[in-house]
């Protein structure tokens, strides 16, 4: 995994399609729930939600099948920080199992601190948040991931 850990999961039988495979909608949802677990290590955790009314959005999720998941296998996620501003996250994740010695799949993110509230707006993220992005990224060391990133949905041209 060219992430750390952060969120591990085993496959349920109830997400298996009618082909075997894990089916698409419980990517999202393994996506859904490392986010979570991101969330909480850097800082913006049930408390720091309850008291600030801040969160994150989820602006774009791209995901890429590299290698099929089963019944069997068991999912272990890890996330990079891949870029940050004041407000966002560019934060790539890596879905792994034991099987192959690379990713099954990988997902790219924006994510967005937003203030809640009647009208919910973008705000920027406090110091210390700042600094546990800024610690994550650091620990993840200069490695490029192992995605292939986000791009254009298209076909080849003349095919």
């Amino acid at each position: 995994m060219s992430s750390p850990p952060l969120y591990r999961t085993a496959v349920l039988p109830d997400w298996i399609d009618y082909n075997g495979h894990l089916r698409d909608a419980y990517y999202v949802l393994v996506v859904s729930s490392a986010i979570d677990a991101l969330m909480d290590q850097l800082g913006l955790d049930a408390a720091y939600r309850a008291r600030t009314r801040c969160t994150l959005y989820t602006l774009e999720l791209h995901i890429h099948y590299l290698h099929e998941v089963l019944h069997s296998d068991v999912l272990e996620v890890g996330a990079r920080i891949l870029a940050a501003d004041a407000k966002r996250l560019h934060v790539g994740l890596d879905l792994s199992i034991a099987r192959y010695p690379d990713p099954a799949a990988t997902a790219d993110c924006m994510l967005l601190h937003v203030q809640q509230g009647e009208r919910p707006a973008s705000a920027p993220f406090p110091p210390e948040v700042v600094a546990a992005i800024a610690a994550l990224r650091a620990a993840a060391g200069p490695a490029p991931w192992a995605g292939p990133g986000s791009r254009p949905l298209a076909l080849p041209p003349g095919r």
